[in-house]
């Protein structure tokens, strides 16, 4: 590993913690409203799985990067996995 790739974890770190945290948001309110639809009609939502999946995959792969575990960059650097 070179040093210009190690330092490029430093912009990423930053860039995608601020992604992530407003995200992280979202699918909170997305969860909220699978609780709400899952009482009401008793089904969940495809959507908004699809969705939470998505965001897992992506903090996994963004905590690989940063770890050194992967040299893998996340997205917006790289594509999203789904």
């Amino acid at each position: 590993m070179n040093k210009k790739e190690i330092w490029m974890r430093i912009p990423v770190f930053i860039l995608l913690g601020v992604i992530l945290y407003v995200w992280g948001f979202f699918i909170l309110i997305f969860s909220l409203v699978q609780l709400v639809v899952l009482l009401i009609e008793g089904k969940k939502e495809k959507e908004f799985s699809h969705i939470s999946s998505m965001f897992s995959n992506q903090i996994y792969t963004f905590f690989k990067y940063i770890t050194f575990l992967s040299d893998e960059r996340p997205f917006p650097f790289s594509k999203m996995k789904k």
